[in-house]
């Protein structure tokens, strides 16, 4: 092992929030050493946000365009699917790093190759792939953003059979004829959604009773229903007991004793930590385990671990972890200052408040659905006295422009006591550009008086927000 090198903050990871932690330390004064292990840019980049976006992008364009008079005669035709995995590959980047590895170093951030694990207070050693070992001091923090993993199910022959997961859905080269999908939530419907739109023959099996269990109930119900209509199989109330692969070709038992055979099957059924070999504790941590943290994402009885992103367990969605990385990146940058007290209040320059109040959300399924904050479920679980207002957002005439036959619904949570608003929810064609307005108004706390205000443009979409209104006030 070399001799150890100091720097302000060491960052454990490189994706998207590792390098906004990284980012907003370096803005703010201090010397940054980030480590990562595979790809820098992290699963957003090669495994998820992006590569999953970029195939539901002509699967979600050639609906639309199929709904709309003088064009759907011209897109009845089959995808391309050597095209849209083409156009997948391109915003991966291929699998390779240059560009982002090129912005750390345009910042002044130096990247170590290699695993990193805390070896004690303030203290990480980083294995290379040649298993060289540098040792790294943090004078003032350790952020570990190292997300998660797919958490596979603890089935009979499951190693065996090579299942797919978010990773292999998101960069397969080839449409597999037959294709089983295990779960019911946003991975889940995402990618049956785009391999059913391929070619696929997708059965989606879900041991719940509806999709998106996380969001309001009609999300996951029209969103099933699109899929039956697209032509995929979706079975709710199902479990998968065992899974065996033979000749190519898989086949899961499913509870009750029924068998389906698939030629690959995804499991999207959760997410676990990437904490479990990070030397955790050699400072009284659990291995493996979520971090929990306070306001400004420092972890709970520490005064210089911080954990950002997934890895604490508040939200997990890429957004919110670049925004946990903004809040912690600027508390770390504080308490290197000496700022003798930091503003970790409701809304605070150094509090994700928003992670508890405001977490928008976009389903790129078709239909999109799109939320933020809280669902009717959620705010009466918590305590406040709401009224949820519905809307069928085919009655605004932007919604009939967009789309012959819309289809979608609205609904905002209002807490009476105060008179603003508590969650917002869409679904329909084109409703993800929405959702903002929404967060903008769940986080500012926008009175509903001033809400009548704000007028939306006609004749678009947005001119549910108006419709909402008048439901509420009965005019």
């Amino acid at each position: 092992m070399t001799d150890s090198k100091t720097y302000d903050v060491v960052v454990l990871g490189a994706g998207p929030v590792g390098e906004n932690v990284a980012d907003r330390a370096r803005a703010g004064g201090l010397s940054v050493a980030i480590v990562e292990s595979e790809l820098v840019g992290g699963e957003c980049s090669y495994w998820a946000c992006m590569p999953s976006k970029a195939l539901l992008r002509p699967v979600i364009a050639r609906a639309d365009a199929r709904k709309v008079p003088g064009l759907r005669q011209s897109v009845q035709g089959p995808l391309d699917a050597a095209a849209v995995l083409a156009h997948r590959d391109d915003y991966t980047s291929h699998w390779k790093d240059d560009g982002q590895v090129s912005w750390l170093e345009s910042i002044g951030v130096t990247l170590y190759r290699g695993h990193g694990r805390i070896a004690g207070a303030r203290q990480v050693t980083v294995t290379g792939s040649d298993g060289t070992e540098q040792a790294l001091t943090a004078r003032h923090a350790v952020a570990v953003c190292t997300g998660t993993r797919a958490a596979l199910p603890g089935l009979p022959g499951i190693a065996d059979v090579k299942p797919w997961t978010s990773r292999e859905a998101t960069s397969a080269d080839h449409v597999p004829g037959r294709l089983a999908v295990v779960g019911g939530g946003v991975v889940a419907v995402e990618m049956a959604t785009a391999w059913q739109a391929l070619g696929s023959q997708v059965t989606l099996l879900v041991r719940g009773d509806g999709l998106l269990p996380r969001m309001e109930p009609f999300a996951g119900e029209l969103v099933a229903k699109a899929l039956r209509e697209a032509g995929a199989e979706v079975r709710t109330g199902v479990s998968v007991t065992a899974v065996q692969r033979e000749n190519g070709t898989v086949t899961a038992t499913l509870t009750g004793g029924d068998t389906l055979e698939a030629d690959e099957i995804l499991f999207a059924t959760g997410r676990a930590p990437r904490t479990d070999d990070l030397g955790l504790e050699t400072i009284g941590l659990e291995p493996g385990s979520w971090l929990s943290v306070d306001e400004s994402l420092r972890v709970r009885g520490s005064t210089w671990l911080y954990a950002v992103g997934d890895a604490n367990h508040r939200a997990l969605l890429t957004h919110q972890g670049k925004y946990q990385a903004r809040i912690a990146g600027a508390a770390i940058a504080a308490r290197a200052q000496d700022v003798p007290l930091l503003e970790t209040d409701r809304w605070g320059a150094h509090s994700a408040t928003a992670d508890l109040d405001a977490v928008p959300q976009v389903v790129f399924t078709d239909p999109e659905a799109s939320s933020a904050g809280l669902t009717l479920a959620e705010a009466e679980s918590a305590g406040h006295r709401v009224r949820a207002v519905d809307y069928d957002m085919s009655g605004v005439a932007g919604a009939g422009l967009y789309a012959d036959g819309y289809e979608g619904r609205a609904r905002m949570i209002v807490d009476l006591d105060r008179e603003v608003l508590l969650g917002v929810t869409f679904v329909g064609p084109g409703v993800g550009e929405l959702i903002h307005s929404a967060t903008v108004a769940i986080a500012g706390e926008v009175p509903i008086d001033r809400l009548w205000h704000a007028v939306p443009a006609y004749p678009t979409i947005s001119e549910v927000w108006l419709r909402l209104l008048e439901t509420y006030r009965g005019a």
